[in-house]
């Protein structure tokens, strides 16, 4: 008897979703926890796995459908999986002895990356896998991505003028609606300033090592940023509320979002309760959510929520920039590129590593000089990081 592949229960925030990918076809074979199909939603990929050896029947929605939580997608048999026939035989036993030209079994892949294989038209067997076990990684599909995969046939033999037409996931559809909502919704204003960065970049340097060794994760700059922010919102918790209608809703605690790149887009995981959290538990936090996020694995419980935003577009390079609010929030940090400049220091001209801040506010809640006071705080926090310890 067939049992019904159906999609995961969604969560209340999340409507519908979206069939990614089928990585098996009607009758074929599949090994007990192989996974079988990506679901997307608006935040995130989950992966529906076989919950059994045996074999996929039949495809009863296909890729591109729009599905609920719990739809039946698909049919499934349970049974014993025969192994393939080898093609191999005792009379040539060289054959044997180079398992690599008689193996056709792609590398293993997370759904992020094999989503990026599929967008961009790269045979899985066709890269080589440097990760662990030999597990295909984002960087491995951008070597392989030539000029020959990564267009279809059809628009290199159009020529340079060439145009190739794909529909939006559903996260850069939901990334673009949000900032949209934003930008349309709230007064969104930004105020500058810079900060000298020596002395966190010194302190980093005499303690990286040490830190390392106790805690098991690297002392970055994001752990002196958050507790800076932390501290800030403390002294201006008009900044860490929402607009709910007419009424501003104070939170009561500090759930401090961190924008980082994912190979399917900006995705934002939240650091829960960062007012009661460690610098180690904080880089700890930062490393599990960088991890999860570059293998497709972030869960819609990871991005839920949030009081306030730090964005580093620094890592990109990028000098200065206006972020944009992530509603319903009503302020967001912009950390930028490090960089030697000369700066006046009591009366001399000396080069110093400087960051530009940008600190993007809601005008409806937030009065321009409490933004100012908030973002002076952050640097005074960063060009003094013994306050961050003292909390003054």
């Amino acid at each position: 008897m067939a049992n019904e592949i159906k999609v995961p229960v969604l969560p209340e925030s999340v409507s519908d979703a979206t069939i990614a990918t089928w990585h098996k076809k009607p009758g074929e074979p599949v090994k007990r926890d192989e996974n079988l199909v990506d679901i997307e939603t608006d935040k995130v990929v989950l992966e529906v796995v076989a919950p059994a050896d045996g074999t996929l029947e039949k495809i009863l929605h296909q890729t591109g459908d729009t599905v609920k939580g719990e739809q039946v997608i698909g049919l499934f048999k349970a049974g014993a999986v025969e192994a393939a026939p080898t093609t191999a035989s005792a009379a040539t036993p060289a054959a044997t002895a180079a398992p690599s030209a008689t193996t056709n079994a792609a590398p293993a892949a997370g759904p992020a990356v094999r989503r990026m294989m599929s967008e961009n038209d790269v045979a899985p067997e066709s890269v080589t896998g440097t990760g662990k076990s030999g597990r295909i990684t984002r960087d491995d599909v951008s070597k392989a991505m030539t000029p020959a995969t990564a267009v279809s046939s059809e628009m290199a033999a159009m020529g340079s003028r060439a145009e190739k037409r794909v529909p939006m996931t559903r996260l850069r559809a939901r990334i673009a609606e949000r900032l949209i909502q934003s930008q349309e919704t709230a007064a969104i204003l930004t105020t500058f300033n810079e900060v000298n960065m020596k002395p966190v970049m010194d302190l980093r340097a005499k303690y990286k090592d040490v830190f390392e060794k106790r805690h098991g994760v690297k002392l970055g700059f994001m752990s002196f940023f958050t507790r800076a922010v932390v501290e800030a919102l403390k002294r201006f918790p008009i900044v860490n509320s929402s607009i709910d209608g007419n009424d501003i809703v104070y939170h009561g605690y500090m759930d401090i979002g961190i924008a980082v790149s994912s190979p399917r887009g900006l995705v934002v995981p939240i650091i829960r309760n960062a007012e009661t959290l460690s610098m180690a538990e904080i880089e700890q936090k930062i490393a599990e959510y960088g991890k999860k996020a570059q293998a497709g694995q972030l869960g819609i419980e990871d991005m839920t929520g949030g009081t306030f935003t730090i964005s580093n577009g620094g890592v990109f390079g990028s000098l200065m920039s206006t972020p944009i609010i992530n509603p319903p929030q009503t302020g967001i940090l912009g950390m930028h590129k490090i960089e030697e400049r000369a700066v006046v220091e009591n009366g001399q001209i000396v080069i110093r590593p400087m960051m530009y801040l940008a600190m993007s506010y809601d005008h409806r809640l937030i009065d321009g000089s409490e933004s100012v006071r908030f973002l002076v705080t952050i640097k005074e926090m960063l060009e003094d990081p013994a306050r961050l310890v003292l909390e003054v």
